[in-house]
């Protein structure tokens, strides 16, 4: 019996037909053939992926938009500046009056400021009781001063000079012949005129001052910058503190004539430092200038407290 044997090269072949055959049926049922890409990451082969899906090209970036001057911040930072570099100009209202202010940075954690603050009122002439007043107040003062942030924070802490202080309150009066006024509980009255004799009603005038030392020491406290280190202009610093004034002042200086009586039997000129009704008139308005200075020296400080509007821009 003699065997034959196949030769080697036809027996691949056999094996790639049985291989291709359930794909080539498949193929027939599906025109599209769909690769799956495995679950797992470590075993992905782009060889499975079809030609169509390798050759898409690859989404470019988003347009970053037009270049900006400065980033944009959900809340403003501190940002490094140079000494001198920015300069905040502002307004306030406080018991000084209105005031205008302007800072510049000395460096990230200090900042200096002149602060020139000015009003003016007059109330008019009126009566009171007889006694005809005019009442004017005016204010006029101006400041240096040095602001600290501790740590670059918002909170501040200020210190310096009030070099001119014109503020205080003044008056004029004219007490109404015939009638009574006390002082130092002494009872007067103002002559009336008689071109005998040359007397005249009582008139006067009175300064109460709020400038006893000057220039004053100023220490403040507060909230928020006046040059703010973020890209921001607009800030709204509060600021509240003293100024180291001493106590007010006060001066009185009348004129005409005066009497003890109402019959005016004993009557004297303010000017006569000799008559004893004038003597008895000027110690009794001393003793009560005196009393009226013990009273203001328990305010030897002035108050401040203010809220203030500032713009703040870089020098070029």
């Amino acid at each position: 019996m003699r065997v034959r044997f196949l030769p080697a090269a036809p027996l691949p072949c056999i094996l790639c037909l049985l291989l291709l055959a359930p794909a080539a049926q498949a193929s027939a049922q599906s025109p599209t053939l769909r690769a799956s890409i495995p679950e797992s990451t470590s075993a992905f082969d782009p060889a499975t992926l079809p030609l169509d899906i390798l050759s898409h090209p690859v989404p470019a970036a988003a347009d970053p938009g037009p270049p900006r001057d400065h980033p944009v911040e959900p809340y403003p930072t501190n940002r490094y500046l140079a000494p001198l570099s920015r300069v905040g100009i502002g307004a306030d209202i406080s018991p000084l009056g209105i005031g205008i202010k302007g800072a510049v940075n000395l460096n990230l954690f200090m900042d200096a400021r002149l602060d020139a603050d000015f009003f003016s009122f007059s109330s008019g002439r009126f009566e009171i009781e007889g006694v005809n007043a005019d009442a004017s107040l005016h204010m006029d003062s101006a400041a240096a001063l040095v602001d600290f942030y501790p740590w670059s924070s918002v909170w501040r802490l200020s210190a310096g000079l009030m070099f001119l202080n014109g503020n205080q309150f003044s008056g004029t009066t004219r007490i109404a012949s015939g009638k009574s006024f006390t002082l130092d509980g002494q009872t007067f009255y103002s002559a009336r005129p008689n071109a005998a004799t040359g007397a005249t009603p009582v008139t006067g005038s009175g300064v109460l001052g709020f400038h006893a030392r000057n220039p004053a020491f100023v220490l403040t406290g507060g909230f928020g910058n006046f040059v703010p280190r973020a890209y921001r202009h607009w800030s709204f610093p509060s600021e509240f503190g003293v100024i180291f004034t001493g106590a007010p002042t006060v001066d009185v200086n009348l004129q005409g004539w005066v009497c003890e009586d109402q019959q005016e039997t004993q009557c004297s000129n303010l000017s006569n430092s000799s008559n004893p009704v004038a003597v008895q008139f000027n110690n009794a308005l001393n003793g009560q200038l005196t009393k009226w200075r013990r009273g203001l020296s328990n305010f030897p400080i002035y108050p401040v407290f203010a809220y203030s509007v500032v713009y703040s821009f870089d020098l070029p």
